[in-house]
């Protein structure tokens, strides 16, 4: 019972994680495009239509990127590391 306890709390901190460190990637990559279009079009700088199309396009394949799919390490990573500590404590 210890072990399912242990394991729903993991999974609630790590999607937490995972949440906060997605919009963390999503949003430094959304200013990077920001900063792009504005050295691009220093004439029509600021928040206007075209600047969100542009956005919106070059964000459409973000999902596939490298750096958004490592964000999935968040659950990987830790439950390996709990899985180790619980055979060598238990049964090495």
């Amino acid at each position: 019972m210890a072990l399912i306890r242990l394991w729903l709390f993991m999974l609630a901190v790590q999607l937490l994680f995972y949440v906060l460190l997605r919009v963390y990637v999503r949003s430094e990559r959304v200013e990077r495009l920001e900063e792009r279009w504005d050295a691009r079009h220093p004439d029509r700088a600021g928040d206007n239509a075209a600047r969100r199309a542009f956005i919106a396009k070059a964000m459409a394949g973000f999902e596939k990127t490298l750096k958004a799919r490592l964000t999935l390490l968040v659950f990987v990573l830790p439950t390996l590391a709990v899985l180790g500590i619980v055979y060598l404590v238990n049964w090495h």
